[in-house]
């Protein structure tokens, strides 16, 4: 883990500012030598965190770019190591050249994920840590990014640690009593230790409730715009994007299969899909299209029911609309409030009924409301809420393993017996932060970085 590795952080688009990232031990003395600071001084003897000024130089000496170096010291680093940046003009043609100056300096190519691989190896974040730094960078929107922010200043470590150590009182208890029996040790009771079993359960609990809105922040929360034809639901959807993202037209029936857009409005993600529109037909492909929209609706947490409001319900828009509430949570939409209206809100058997002009945008604000009051903010999005998959897994298996430990514990079963379900709860909990990482796992989580962080 010593070796140098270098990546260009910022990707190879043409930017203002390109970042080449070095780590390793030795890293700012190999750096330095394409390096010409304007003060005149060494690199290494340039304090931590600070910019130098200067121009940075192939391996044969050819001036590539006027830059700014910033080097720090391990293990006070983001790595533990040595680190060094070089901040250029993001070209990427001078990137390139940068890099394979670097190389010819003895750096490797860093591989996906390897700079924050390093400050979990080298004990500088936990794994919860670690994860967050992906997740803040795929964040979608400011709560997703402010959870996840919350979670690499170290907010999910500080809910698990004390679960994790309280369990670990609990067997190093029953071990010292096992291993020194001449010793003055407090005899070990289980039975004494239940309450800190059962607290560590509805810990866990707790915990885990938040999964779901976790999904929903890192995910987006999957919905589906359904209706009968001509209705206007493809309109909905390229208003809901700001673009034309499908054809409209007035013929019914345009739209024959699912299409997916991703969608930002407020603090919401939708993932939306939107469906042929659902009716009786003869013709094998609208068929199909209808099939597929039914479908949708069973995956989906929220089915956006579209009618047009200028005209009587029929029965293509009551079947629409009863595949609409079979979902979770369910938004009318009146389409075309431009027009004189036939239908009101009280005609429809829904709690949120939005009218909009899709064609005009008019009520898109009421929509984003209606998803307010669906949805709520709830608590803050301060790093407790669980939005890992892997995490969550492994925080179910560990409350599995406890409440396995209790039901033997009130069976009478013997001590050691118990402690068993809650060693292996501590093991998966030593998955969440990292504590007990077989390498594969590790190998797999780093996988989904991108380089250069």
């Amino acid at each position: 883990m010593s070796d140098l590795i270098a990546a260009v952080a910022t990707g190879w688009a043409r930017t203002g500012i390109g970042i080449l990232r070095m780590s390793g031990a030795g890293c700012i003395a190999a750096a330095s030598g394409l390096f010409r600071p304007s003060n005149g001084r060494p690199l290494t003897d340039a304090p931590d965190r600070h910019m130098t000024l200067g121009t940075l130089h192939d391996a044969d000496g050819r001036l590539l770019d006027a830059c700014v170096a910033v080097v720090s010291h391990g293990p006070h680093s983001y790595t533990g190591e040595d680190t060094c940046e070089f901040q250029c003009h993001g070209s990427p043609a001078v990137l390139a050249a940068g890099l394979r100056a670097l190389f010819a300096r003895g750096f490797r190519q860093a591989g996906p994920g390897e700079f924050t691989r390093r400050a979990f190896l080298n004990g500088r974040m936990d794994l919860t840590q670690a994860e967050a730094v992906i997740d803040l960078i795929d964040a979608e929107t400011a709560d997703a990014a402010a959870n996840a922010a919350g979670q690499l200043g170290g907010a999910m470590l500080r809910k698990i640690d004390p679960i994790y150590m309280s369990l670990v009182d609990v067997c190093s208890h029953f071990h010292a009593v096992l291993d020194y029996p001449d010793e003055d040790i407090e005899p070990f009771e289980l039975r004494q230790h239940r309450d800190v079993l059962e607290k560590a359960v509805n810990a866990l609990a707790a915990i885990l409730s938040t999964f779901r809105r976790g999904q929903r922040l890192k995910n987006g929360v999957r919905a589906v715009i359904l209706g009968s034809p001509n209705v206007g639901k493809s309109s909905l959807l390229n208003a809901l994007c700001g673009y034309d993202r499908v054809i409209v037209t007035d013929v019914a029936g345009t739209t024959r299969d699912t299409v997916e857009e991703s969608v930002t409005l407020g603090r919401h993600l939708l993932r939306l899909l939107d469906t042929a529109g659902i009716h009786e037909t003869d013709d094998r492909i609208e068929k199909l299209g209808v099939e597929r929209a039914v479908e949708a609706v069973r995956s989906a947490e929220l089915a956006i029911f579209v009618c047009d409001r200028s005209r009587a319900l029929n029965d293509a828009d009551r079947e629409a609309m009863r595949a609409a509430m079979d979902a979770p949570h369910s938004i009318a939409v009146l389409n075309k409030s431009d027009l004189p209206a036939v239908l009101q809100p009280s005609d429809l058997p829904f709690d949120c009924v939005v009218p909009v002009c899709a064609k005009t945008g008019e009520g898109l604000d009421l929509f984003e409301q209606a998803l307010d009051l669906v949805f709520p903010e709830g608590t803050p999005c301060d790093g407790s809420i669980l939005t890992n998959e892997r995490q969550a897994d492994a925080v179910l298996r560990a409350g599995k393993s406890l409440d396995a430990a209790l039901t033997s514990l009130r069976q009478g079963v013997t001590p050691d017996a118990v402690l068993v379900d809650v060693e292996a709860a501590m093991s998966a909990l030593g998955e969440v932060t990292g504590r007990t990482m077989r390498e594969d796992i590790t190998n797999r989580i780093f996988e989904r970085f991108c380089v250069g962080k």
